[in-house]
């Protein structure tokens, strides 16, 4: 008897982004494995009705079927959703913005078939739109001169400082690489991994920030984790449906600690004072570079964060950033 195909349901949340979703769809039509289904949960409200009116007006010609959720809550819970719908043998998270290269999902089937990664539980593609070098952006060289990290292996989570090391750092390269966690623009996962009950926590309510670091390193505890260089992708960045500066540097404080003391039990003093002091110079930088260079983002992000260092001085932090 021959093998069964393997089948991936891609899910995929959303939200105010039409052109976004077709471009997506498009995109899945071009897969040398075509996916069993898109799981699209839509986070915009009822009178919202452009992104259900793409998928209207083209599920029927595609190759694939097109299951589509309406469910607010952010990209977090809107996952969750989609997992619970999902059929597939493996799970593939892609953003609405990301544009898989033709053989992309074929490329991590055959990699989690290989005999040698049945202990692998998610595999993420490799970014071709998104590499830096360490030494092209400024504050990254000053992480490290000033030794405010102790790894700066992309992909690697820095279990001293409470802090994922940006896996775009990592040059372009093939074959596969271990990671510690994995970003949800373009990663598969086998599908076990969810059966056993591993799910998006629902602290990261609304709009999303490292839900899916936290995500992959507690999957890691227990499944491999490798990133696979040949698995290509764009991603296009999409300036719609994002929230504003002020929120961005409140989460980058409270989403950090959030993730830090959840799986790094129990946090020591030398824990704190390395984490933040790392934040104490992120809020410096934000604000020499509103002040001088004039931008009004920077000084909300500082705004944000530090109303994120009285909410954790007060014991409030994760109420309402959960809220």
């Amino acid at each position: 008897m021959s093998p069964q195909p393997q089948t991936v349901s891609v899910v995929t949340p959303t939200f105010r982004r039409p052109d976004e979703v077709r471009g997506l769809l498009a995109n899945l039509s071009e897969q040398d494995l075509m996916p069993l289904e898109l799981v699209l949960v839509d986070g915009a409200g009822e009178d919202e009705r452009a992104t259900e009116a793409v998928v209207m007006e083209i599920k029927d010609t595609l190759p694939f079927n097109c299951v589509y959720i309406r469910h607010s809550g952010g990209t977090a819970i809107q996952r969750n959703v989609g997992i619970d719908a999902a059929q597939g043998q493996y799970i593939a998270f892609v953003d609405d913005d990301v544009r898989l290269e033709p053989p992309f999902l074929r490329t991590l089937v055959d990699v989690f078939e290989q005999p040698q990664h049945a202990g692998v539980g998610g595999i993420v593609g490799y970014r071709t739109t998104s590499h830096f070098s360490l030494q092209s952006v400024n504050r990254w060289r000053w992480y490290k001169r000033l030794g405010l990290l102790t790894t700066y292996e992309p992909g690697r989570y820095d279990y001293e400082t409470g802090y994922p090391i940006n896996a775009n750092l990592q040059p372009p390269f093939s074959g596969v690489r271990p990671v510690d966690f994995m970003t949800t623009a373009c990663a598969l996962w086998r599908c076990e991994v969810m059966d056993a009950g591993l799910r998006f926590d629902p602290f990261f309510r609304n709009y999303g920030i490292l839900e899916d670091a936290h995500f992959s390193l507690r999957a890691g505890k227990t499944w491999k984790l490798l990133q696979c260089g040949d698995a290509l992708c764009e991603e296009l960045s999409s300036p719609h449906g994002r929230e504003g500066s002020e929120i961005l540097g409140y989460k980058k404080v409270i989403n950090y600690y959030y993730v830090f003391r959840s799986i790094v039990q129990p946090l020591t003093w030398q824990h704190q004072v390395r984490f933040w002091r790392y934040q104490f110079f992120e809020l410096g930088r934000m604000l020499y570079s509103g002040i001088t260079r004039r931008r009004r983002g920077d000084l909300l992000q500082v705004k944000g964060r530090l109303r994120a260092f009285q909410d954790v001085a007060r014991g409030v932090a994760f109420d309402s950033a959960s809220s």
